[in-house]
């Protein structure tokens, strides 16, 4: 069973940038399985963010956030990335990463076997 464990998150200022990691350990080989990111902001459902695929060269962003963050991996190190720059205060959220159960980068998360318990971003205003 695969276990993902999120870092990274903080405080931050509006117009600021933070790179929040996510690494998987044991499970399946990590470098055949989509990786995606999802956030919860206080009192909604949970959404997509970013989704990468098997060999890193597909990826799928949430237009609120298209222009601003960028999802990456590096296989060798198990780790996902999401760079988030320009921030703005509707971005504070509790973030997710997950593990696929298929190689492709997908916005659904009924596809996603795998879960971290988050890492709390929050951007000031």
């Amino acid at each position: 069973q695969a276990q993902v464990t999120e870092s990274g998150g903080g405080l931050v200022q509006a117009g600021g940038s933070l790179r929040i990691s996510c690494v998987v350990s044991g499970g399946r080989t990590f470098s055949n399985y989509g990786m995606g990111w999802f956030r919860q902001a206080p009192g909604k459902e949970r959404q997509f963010v970013a989704s990468v695929n098997w060999s890193g060269e597909r990826t799928k962003i949430e237009d609120s956030v298209k222009g601003r963050f960028t999802i990456s991996r590096d296989d060798a190190k198990r780790t996902v990335y999401l760079q988030m720059n320009n921030l703005n205060p509707e971005d504070t959220a509790v973030y997710f990463c997950a593990q696929a159960r298929t190689n492709q980068a997908l916005d659904t998360e009924q596809i996603y076997g795998a879960w971290g318990r988050g890492t709390q971003v929050t951007v000031s205003s």
